[in-house]
């Protein structure tokens, strides 16, 4: 099977989840305006996606590992394309996130299988340029969601930023068809007690953060799902450590880059999380831009991830990852802090475009040595699992700053907490880019 094609697959096939998780955020105004719900079904909309796909991705990366990584881009694709039509026709809001579930569970098949099948077709410098290609292209994806959600919702209606996943589905389910599978790791199975309990315990866990600002403390579902949740996952962190097929062998952790890449990952992707959800939603309820004008926000981001990514890939592997995970995350907490100058007398040119540029020159400099220090570290045979694990963790820090966005903006997001996110994105970038100068190390050539 030709490299180069194998490259488009997994750009493809991750390009559907990535641009989805981010699309939504620009259309969360209109889905309220057309299906009601206030900021809880919002908050639902976006964590509905998170919490199956969190909690399913590393269920996923086992059964790509023991089954093959075609087979479960294949699942992945078709169970994606079919919840996107069940969101784009939710007549009202339970549908619309029960289709989301559905969704996020799909999602969880298609980025660690993509990934896999990069690190069993490449190897070397040639292995990091082509991670640096698929993270243009999907980072690009990512930050290009609101501009292309923004036109369909301004254009049309919020339910096309969600059929225009069909597109792509489509495409890569033809470029899969007489695709052989990689040679997969002798003996691999899945861990159906280990699956279960970490899809309930995290389940359970995100449940109780999410409701907790709604609900309150005094109710019994909040301490209830807390501690059974903790619980759940608890053991199965405990059985990693005795199961003969760990889902999660707790091993690749003690591989210096793969762990602290890791941490660097959780920091973050809660930074990136909480800002595209908050930058979003402002620019058009404080801003009063459309949503249009809210997606093009982001287009500096954009064209800079398309720009740069690969080359700044190509360097990390010459070079190693160490310097780019370190200036890359410094940049976009410099970007963060600048957005302060937003103030009621709005101007996008003066307070958002200088801010968003720094910003993105720092993720198109972190993202794809990011990405390549954590795979490189581990073994092909083990790819799925490893691209699993950090897919997760990116996927719980995104979710778990979603979930404390009402305790950092309060009920409304007006412009004070636009300011206190802008701070916690800032700290919590830093800490990866310090947590990333501490502990990674960089392969000598």
């Amino acid at each position: 099977m030709p490299a180069q094609r194998v490259l488009w697959i997994a750009i493809l096939a991750s390009f559907c989840a990535f641009l989805d998780g981010t699309i939504v955020n620009v259309a969360l105004p209109a889905i309220d305006r057309g299906l009601g719900g206030g900021l809880a079904t919002q908050q639902w909309v976006v964590d509905g996606y998170l919490i199956t796909l969190g909690a399913l991705i590393l269920v996923a990366g086992s059964i790509s590992d023991a089954f093959g990584r075609t087979l479960v881009l294949r699942i992945g694709l078709i169970g994606f394309g079919l919840s996107s039509l069940g969101v784009a026709l939710a007549p009202e809001p339970i549908t619309l996130v029960v289709a989301r579930l559905v969704q996020g569970a799909a999602g969880a098949f298609l980025v660690p299988s993509s990934l896999a099948l990069i690190t069993s077709a490449f190897s070397g410098a040639a292995q990091a340029k082509a991670i640096g290609t698929w993270t243009a292209f999907t980072t690009g994806a990512q930050i290009a969601g609101p501009l292309i959600g923004g036109l369909l919702v301004d254009l049309a209606s919020w339910r096309l930023a969600f059929l225009i996943n069909v597109i792509p589905v489509a495409v890569t389910l033809v470029l899969l068809r007489g695709v052989a599978d990689p040679p997969r790791r002798p003996g691999a199975r899945v861990d159906l007690v280990s699956a279960s309990l970490c899809v309930v315990g995290f389940g359970s866990l995100v449940f109780g953060l999410i409701e907790q600002p709604r609900l309150g403390w005094g109710h019994p579902a909040i301490p209830v799902t807390l501690v059974v949740g903790a619980a759940l996952f608890a053991l199965f962190l405990r059985r990693q450590h005795t199961a003969a097929e760990p889902m999660l062998p707790l091993s690749l952790f003690r591989v210096r880059n793969f762990g602290v890449g890791n941490i660097a990952t959780a920091f973050i992707y809660a930074a990136l999380a909480l800002n595209g959800f908050v930058v979003a939603i402002y620019l058009q309820q404080g801003a009063g831009l459309s949503a249009t004008l809210a997606g093009l926000a982001s287009l500096p981001v954009t064209i800079l991830m398309i720009l740069l990514s690969s080359r700044v890939g190509a360097l990390a592997g010459r070079f190693g990852p160490r310097i780019f995970m370190t200036a890359g995350p410094v940049l976009m907490a410099i970007g963060s802090l600048m957005l302060l100058a937003v103030s009621p007398d709005f101007s996008y040119w003066r307070q958002v475009l200088p801010a968003m540029t720094v910003f993105g020159l720092g993720l198109s400099i972190m993202v794809s040595p990011l990405t390549s220090a954590i795979l490189g570290a581990i073994e092909p045979a083990r790819s799925g699992i490893a691209s699993a694990a950090n897919n997760a963790i990116s996927r719980v820090a995104g979710l778990l700053a979603t979930a404390a966005i009402g305790g950092i903006v309060g009920s409304t997001l007006d412009l004070d907490g636009f300011r206190r996110s802008a701070i916690v994105v800032a700290a919590l970038m830093a800490a990866g880019g310090v947590v990333s100068w501490i502990g990674i190390r960089s392969p000598r050539a």
